[in-house]
């Protein structure tokens, strides 16, 4: 995530997140993975090709939320 943001993961493995553009670190330490950059472009969600986890824009964020 990006600094100063506060994902909600739920028991799936989504993260539901404010902006159109994530990062992902796997789960972090030794289990984790390379970042990666994520942008969802049209898209509502985005998952990440390393742990498969979901990034879903909140429906109630801001239009073209990203930073």
């Amino acid at each position: 995530m990006e600094t100063g943001q506060t994902p909600h993961i739920s028991d799936d493995d989504v993260v539901i997140v404010q902006t159109s553009r994530v990062m992902c670190e796997g789960s972090g330490g030794a289990l984790g993975h390379p970042r990666t950059y994520l942008d969802m472009g049209d898209d509502t969600s985005v998952t990440c090709k390393y742990c498969d986890r979901v990034f879903k824009r909140d429906p109630n964020a801001k239009p073209g939320g990203h930073h």
